[in-house]
């Protein structure tokens, strides 16, 4: 099973370059990432005639997750638990059926920026509700997966110019500490896992020139539980997507995995 994540940066930006990729790239699943739009104006057509199941958790104008799968999903639940009173369209998960059953889990955290203020105490906050949710994953003892952008850089290796971020939301080291705090309860970093070489970005800036320069950032993660690492074959990203005509910043990062 191929399961890709991608932030689009907005599904109408896309509209042409998304179905590209996926005729190229044919993932089984895949979660979107900011798709900017509410559930019932999400072009539904355009992945239904490709064969895919589609759930989304849209929001107008700003953030919004989605699913695409060409098996079957179960159990589809959105907002990540304790968001009862939060708007912001940010999580989504469900159970995919196949050959192994894989629970997924789509998110879209928080940029935190300008940090610090009111904007980076809503990231640690949601950050803390993901672990809470991070930890009931792994209780189930099953294989399971959260995916999507992040928004934080782990270490200086996943940043061609890590000086750059040091006051930044993505790279303070109470964003990682919180990451990291995820990561120990049992999780595995896929792509680290493959990889531990270095420019292994998955977002480039729109401003100075970003993408020329290959001044990246990796901040794009699929972090997997025991049970689901058990099964990882390959995690890449398809960095040429960036250099497409109208790209997203970012670049979708996928997994093969034996299920």
């Amino acid at each position: 099973m191929k399961i890709a994540s991608f932030n689009i940066n907005g599904i109408k930006a896309r509209a042409e370059a998304l179905p590209a990729w996926l005729d190229e790239a044919n993932p089984d699943v895949v979660l979107l990432q900011e798709i900017k739009s509410i559930d019932e104006n999400f072009p539904r057509e355009l992945f239904e005639d490709r064969g895919y199941n589609v759930e989304t958790h849209g929001q107008k104008s700003f953030n919004g997750v989605a699913i695409l799968s060409k098996l079957p999903l179960e159990d589809v639940t959105r907002g990540l638990p304790g968001d009862d009173e939060d708007e912001q369209a940010r999580w989504i998960e469900a159970t995919v059926v196949g050959k192994t059953a894989i629970r997924v889990c789509g998110l879209y955290l928080p940029n935190g920026n300008p940090a610090p203020g009111p904007k980076y105490d809503y990231k640690l906050a949601w950050m803390e509700r993901l672990r809470e949710r991070a930890k009931e994953l792994l209780s189930l003892e099953e294989p399971a997966l959260m995916a999507g952008d992040y928004n934080i850089i782990p270490q200086d290796q996943d940043a061609a110019r890590p000086e750059a971020w040091r006051e930044d939301a993505l790279g303070l080291p109470a964003s990682r500490a919180a990451f990291r705090r995820i990561l120990n309860l049992g999780f595995t970093d896929a792509l680290r896992a493959r990889s531990q070489a270095d420019e292994l970005y998955t977002f480039w800036d729109y401003q100075a020139g970003a993408w020329q320069r290959n001044d990246g950032i990796r901040i794009d993660h699929f972090l997997l539980t025991p049970q689901c690492a058990d099964l990882l074959q390959d995690c890449q990203t398809d960095k040429h997507v960036r250099a497409l005509d109208k790209p997203s910043d970012h670049v979708p990062i996928w997994i093969e995995i034996d299920a």
